[in-house]
């Protein structure tokens, strides 16, 4: 599995403008992280999206952007939750 999980950081790290991802599992253990990217943030990332499915649940897991002044960060869950960071602008 290892093996699999580097190769989608890989992947999303090859699309230009993304700066960092991280892949973590239900528990909010950090299953991998490239680029721009820290694997504490792994389980606030897991917390996020379960928060804001509670929103609508009766909806699909929704896609969380936030913001700064120079990033975004992308928060998503199926299986298992992901967060890509982009620069602003790219």
């Amino acid at each position: 599995m290892e093996q699999q999980v580097d190769t989608i950081l890989d992947k999303v790290m090859d699309i230009p403008g993304n700066i960092g991802c991280v892949l973590a599992n239900s528990q909010g253990l950090c299953l991998g992280v490239k680029g721009n990217a820290s694997e504490q943030s792994a389980g606030i990332i897991v917390a996020i999206s379960d928060l804001a499915s509670k929103l609508n649940p009766t909806s699909s897991a929704p896609v969380i952007s936030l913001e700064s002044n120079d990033k975004i960060c992308l928060i998503h869950k199926h299986g298992i939750t992901g967060a890509i960071y982009k620069q602003k602008g790219a």
